[in-house]
């Protein structure tokens, strides 16, 4: 069981992870051996509560696809246990990330003084522009 929070758990059932070859240098080894970890775990068809799943779709995240598919892929480190715990981590961080509640905006208004700033280097930017004009020979 994965543990995202005090009563909500995923059975590792649910999520598919599959070895698979890392990418860039690697040395000798790198042709050989699987150390790289490809995480999928599918949202809608999870145990996670409903409240997680409609956040989690709702999210405009690079790593779900539109299926509601999460994919992960861990190749940070050099042994396969890493990289798989590695995913693991990153796929709670996500879930948690889609639990907390988003803050209200409280719309504010600029101040007097920083309006009258703001008009100041307008026009001050304006006469710089305006003697960029043609020199008249006179």
């Amino acid at each position: 069981m994965l543990r995202i929070s005090d009563n909500v758990e995923i059975p590792e059932s649910e999520i598919e992870l599959s070895p698979i070859r890392a990418q860039g240098a690697g040395g000798q080894n790198v042709n050989k051996v699987a150390s790289a970890i490809h995480l999928r775990f599918d949202i809608r068809t999870s145990s996670l509560p409903d409240f997680y799943k409609q956040r989690l779709l709702r999210r405009r995240d690079q790593r779900i696809t539109r299926d509601g598919v999460v994919v992960i892929k861990a190749q940070q480190y050099r042994t396969q246990e890493a990289n798989r715990e590695d995913a693991l981590e990153r796929l709670v961080e996500l879930i948690r990330e889609a639990g907390q509640p988003v803050k209200k905006r409280k719309p504010t208004r600029p101040s007097r003084a920083s309006r009258l700033r703001r008009l100041e280097t307008k026009i001050r930017r304006g006469r710089k522009k305006s003697l960029r004009g043609r020199v008249d020979p006179d």
